[in-house]
């Protein structure tokens, strides 16, 4: 069953910045996809590597204005709707929305679809477009075009913080946005949505400070490797042993916008997630 989903970000960009960078294609060219074209009023496409389905653009204008954009994106050979929206958020910050139709939560959960990675995909997509415009580094994006699903990056922060931010139950639970219950040790559960899951992730290897894997049944083993130099984190993730046909895009998508988030839990002063209900 199909339903609609919106996801809503804080931006701290004046709504006129974030409406340019939503229709600008050289700004949507470095938070978004790899190549885009935009005239409006009739035109606004995006494709490439980081895109599902991005051998061609597949997006049809509907309608742009001030405050919104709206248009049709074909993905599995059903034609959706997606809008951004903008809205004031005192002076210097901006509400941003993406509304998606058509996205089938059990086809994310099963992985039978490229349709099921929208929901992770917008995410990571909202996430990056605050880092652009807050002048942060980027996280990396999903690479559609490769089964290959590796990630690196570097948090300001040193490992030992790091890794007890992935591995306690409060803390993971606070910058990934969603109950999660961790026995942190070999063997003990990975719950998303808490111990009363029934089938939780496992932990198959830790190291503290340097090293966690967890195995996620089908879509794979994750693992984060953490290196430390100058009280700052080199972390790498990676994701293997995944079954199926379809690569876990939509999984990874989630992975690596709760690592865009780990990274500003731990960098900015008086942190406070950027999704709002």
């Amino acid at each position: 069953m199909t339903e609609p989903v919106t996801l809503r970000a804080r931006v701290q960009a004046p709504v006129k910045e974030v409406r340019h960078a939503l229709t600008d294609p050289a700004a949507m060219r470095i938070w978004l996809a790899e190549h885009a074209e935009v005239e409006l009023p009739g035109r606004y496409a995006f494709w490439g590597r980081h895109t599902p389905e991005g051998d061609a653009p597949r997006q049809r204008l509907l309608h742009a204005d001030d405050r919104t954009v709206r248009f049709t994106w074909t993905l599995g050979g059903v034609e959706a709707t997606t809008e951004f929206a903008v809205e004031e958020d005192g002076d210097d910050a901006t509400i941003v929305s993406v509304s998606q139709s058509d996205y089938d939560h059990q086809e994310a959960i099963a992985n039978t679809s490229i349709r099921g990675v929208l929901q992770t995909y917008w995410c990571l997509a909202l996430a990056n477009l605050a880092e652009h415009l807050e002048g942060r580094e980027l996280t990396p994006k999903i690479d559609f075009s490769a089964p290959d699903m590796r990630a690196e990056v570097v948090v300001d922060a040193a490992p030992d913080a790091v890794f007890d931010s992935l591995v306690d139950s409060e803390k993971a639970t606070r910058w990934f946005g969603y109950p999660i219950a961790i026995e942190p040790r070999v063997g003990g559960r990975f719950a998303m949505g808490g111990f009363d899951n029934p089938n939780p992730a496992v932990i198959v290897d830790l190291e503290p400070g340097r090293r966690l894997s967890v195995d996620w049944g089908p879509v794979g083993v994750g693992t984060w490797k953490l290196e430390g130099s100058g009280g700052r984190t080199r972390l790498t993730l990676v994701q293997s042993g995944f079954e199926g046909e379809l690569p876990p895009y939509g999984a990874w998508g989630g992975i690596l916008a709760g690592l865009s988030e780990l990274r500003r839990f731990h960098e900015i002063p008086d942190w406070r997630p950027i999704w709002v209900g």
